[in-house]
């Protein structure tokens, strides 16, 4: 039986898939003893995370989130109209939900299904589009939405269409050859007559994305540093988070953004009695965050089984929504 947490309303159901702490711990074991390091950048929204990165998107130099949520405002009716009323809108990676609410108000779809890792920001999230929204069914999932999401509660609606909604541009966290796997289960999770709306930044002057992610209030930094702070507070870890510093660069040649915590001395670190050593400046790689042209990324869209319908883009090219089809 699906484990469920208590709803809050009588439209609201939420399902919980959260994967176990042990899964985190294989995973931060795995990523330590690999070559070169790394941890998955899934991992950094925990409580703590999800503040600090909603505090990143309010930042001057942090354009993503105000240009794509400029973009729903101003195109949300053309996108509703072509994706049609009476669907299933879900949504990955819910967050704050801010640009969902634009999409709702025009969409007015059959019921909602928001999935995001991070259970407390999902409940809270949830909540609050509860309460601009009392008629609408949400049945929430807390899973891992970058692994198969089986919801056999998502069976029983009736709607005219499966839609995926995708913002934020969290498909660059991804190479490549992840995002084509992971919109090949999108698409098989849309389904016959499916679409898929997707968020997806743009490459562009790489000063503009240096200062995005190196932004100088160090909020970027804090939030890249806060993963080290949650491995010791879940598990039994002992990172000096004095003695790493956040690095992001823009790779002209893999055309993404690279974000690293860079050791500043040599030094040992234990997670849950495993022992890892840090050569001095020796770099964890924490986060890719790949920017696309819009060929480029309708190509990708295209390998997985997805039809380019339509794409918006605003006026200084920072950014574009995707409308694909199955």
């Amino acid at each position: 039986m699906t484990p469920s947490l208590p709803p809050i309303s009588p439209h609201i159901s939420f399902i919980d898939l959260q994967p176990v702490v042990g899964r985190f711990l294989d995973d931060v074991i795995a990523g330590l003893g690999a070559s070169p390091k790394a941890l998955s950048p899934k991992y950094f929204y925990d409580a703590r995370g999800c503040e600090l990165f909603e505090a990143i998107c309010e930042l001057p130099e942090y354009y993503p989130t105000r240009t794509e949520l400029a973009l729903m405002r101003d195109h949300a009716a053309d996108m509703a109209a072509q994706l049609g009323g009476g669907g299933l809108l879900i949504e990955f990676g819910s967050g704050a939900s801010v640009k969902t609410e634009v999409l709702l108000r025009t969409l007015r779809p059959a019921a909602y299904v928001p999935v995001d890792i991070a259970a407390d920001a999902l409940q809270a999230s949830t909540a609050r589009l509860a309460a601009g929204f009392p008629q609408l069914p949400i049945i929430a999932v807390c899973a891992d939405y970058m692994q198969p999401l089986r919801v056999p509660e998502l069976e029983r609606i009736k709607a005219s269409r499966r839609v995926i909604y995708f913002p934020g541009s969290t498909i660059g966290n991804l190479t490549p050859a992840e995002a084509q796997e992971f919109l090949l289960r999108a698409r098989d999770l849309a389904g016959a007559e499916g679409a898929m709306l997707i968020g997806v930044d743009l490459k562009k002057d790489p000063d503009v994305l240096h200062a995005a992610y190196n932004d100088a209030e160090g909020v970027t930094a804090e939030f890249n540093l806060n993963l080290l702070r949650r491995i010791n507070s879940e598990l039994a870890a002992d990172f000096d988070l004095d003695q790493f510093r956040h690095v992001a660069f823009y790779n002209t040649t893999a055309g993404r953004i690279e974000m690293h915590l860079e050791s500043l001395r040599e030094q040992t670190v234990t997670v849950s009695g495993y022992s890892f050593v840090f050569a001095a400046g020796e770099r964890m790689h924490t986060e890719n965050s790949c920017k696309y042209s819009v060929q480029e990324f309708q190509r990708l869209a295209q390998a997985a089984g997805f039809r380019p319908v339509q794409v918006w883009v605003d006026a200084g090219r920072l950014f574009a929504v995707h409308l694909l089809e199955v």
